[in-house]
């Protein structure tokens, strides 16, 4: 399930193969984060750094030169070993393993980058780089660029412009590979099994956060040890609240549970939400409202193949529940005036979905040229529509406050369609009843 060694280094050589002439990149790993006092939070390596490399260590620089014959393409300054910390901390690759592991046509120790670096940037004219992302590393270029113009009376060449390097990667990031799906399939899978777990295991009088660990348990028991995101686990007006992340409400019978978890396996995301009535059977106001929410999101998926735009998707949901809101009464007009006046945005605030990979909101441009980006073949999104009635909301009737519902599946763009990456998960109200009753039993 892992990528392979080979991929890496085809995505390595497809991102030199779009730099310019005499050029380089730079590219730096994460870096370790305290939590408190002597504890560090879990390290996570940068998704741009661990697409190139698949080297999961702190502490690291990629260094890129497309056209160096003599002694390699592709250098990485990583950590020296270290047995004393090593038997604290855990194994380190090392310059040699980042070599003989990792593709690296050379490696140095990264406590000699300040001497060797400013070497392989002289001579070079463009330096791909993403400038502001990390201010202290930033400094870092700059420091060794300077290096190289205070020796220009002696010869010395230094690079004469900056280039923006997402710009390059993250479109490469866009379009996933066979390796890639065959990972996001099985995140989806364990992430739909998590969803279903909660599903089952619910009951009146829990709360929030013990739905939240049979979760996180489902990931971790097959092979997913983190989630991708914090869970949101939103119970009764909780819902209502698009990033809840407390989670410490109880679950009262007759109220709504919606859980947006999605686990990351082999630093690949899913991401999926489903909307279910703790008591195991849904009201009628509930049932109605969340046969909107459904209706737009399947009207959604199939606008999602190649040649449509990125914002057809979202423009369905738009259409779906705005009428769905008329026919139930808690919005008034005609649909089409409603939707150019936006008046959905009460209930329904934020987008139909976003870029799906490496981070659970990935990389890539939404517009081309200032035109909504036509989908292709191996783009991953979210589909992801909901209604969410303000418990102080006065101008509906009282049996809807307090409502909230989403829906949202992870949907891949094949050749001829799309394929739900999330669809294990059962979504409809006939299938979620069925669920749960079979769990209570």
């Amino acid at each position: 399930m892992k990528i392979s060694k080979q991929e890496f280094a085809r995505r390595r050589n497809n991102l030199m193969g779009q730099m310019e002439a005499d050029s380089i990149a730079i590219v730096p790993s994460a870096r370790e984060l305290t939590r408190n006092r002597d504890t560090d939070y879990p390290f996570r390596q940068d998704s741009d750094f661990y697409y190139l490399t698949g080297f999961a260590e702190a502490d690291a620089v990629l260094v890129l030169m497309p056209g160096r014959k003599k002694h390699g393409q592709y250098v990485l300054f990583c950590r020296d070993r270290d047995p004393a910390m090593e038997l604290w901390n855990g194994y380190r690759a090392g310059p040699e393993g980042a070599c003989d592991d990792y593709g690296a046509d050379d490696a140095f120790p990264v406590s000699d980058i300040d001497d060797i670096l400013p070497g392989l940037l002289e001579g070079r004219e463009r330096v791909y780089y993403a400038m502001g992302r990390n201010p202290a590393f930033d400094q870092k270029v700059m420091q060794w660029v300077n290096v190289i113009r205070s020796k220009v009376r002696s010869g010395a060449h230094p690079p004469g412009e900056f280039l923006d390097l997402d710009h390059l990667l993250h479109d490469l990031r866009l379009y996933k590979s066979a390796a890639e799906i065959r990972v996001m399939r099985k995140a989806g899978k364990i992430s739909a099994a998590a969803h279903i777990r909660a599903m089952q295991t619910c009951k009146a009088g829990w709360y929030e956060y013990q739905l939240e660990a049979e979760i996180l348990h489902e990931f971790g028991r097959n092979g997913a040890r983190f989630p991708a995101y914090s869970s949101i686990v939103g119970s009764g007006k909780n819902a209502c609240i698009l990033h809840y992340i407390e989670n410490s409400g109880q679950l009262k019978k007759g109220e709504l549970v919606l859980i947006d978890a999605g686990c990351e396996l082999e630093h690949y995301a899913a991401d999926i939400t489903r909307t279910f009535p703790v008591s195991g059977t849904f009201s009628k106001e509930q049932k109605a409202l969340y046969e909107v929410v459904l209706k737009s999101q399947l009207a959604a998926i199939k606008k999602i193949k190649p040649g449509n735009h990125w914002n057809q998707a979202h423009d369905a949901t738009v259409k779906v529940i705005t009428e769905g809101l008329v026919a139930l009464g808690l919005l008034k007009g005609k649909v089409s005036t409603l939707i150019k006046k936006e008046a959905y945005k009460d209930f329904y605030m934020h987008r139909a979905g976003h870029w799906l990979g490496m981070d659970v909101h990935d990389v890539g441009d939404y517009k081309v040229d200032d035109e909504w980006r036509v989908l292709e073949e191996g783009m991953v999104l979210t589909v992801e529509p909901g209604i969410y009635v303000a418990p102080d909301n006065k101008k509906v009737a009282k049996k809807w406050r307090g409502i909230g519902i989403r829906i949202e599946d992870d949907v891949l763009v094949t050749r001829t369609g799309n394929e739900v990456l999330s669809g294990d998960a059962p979504k409809k109200i006939n299938e979620i009843e069925a669920l749960m009753r079979a769990g209570a039993a």
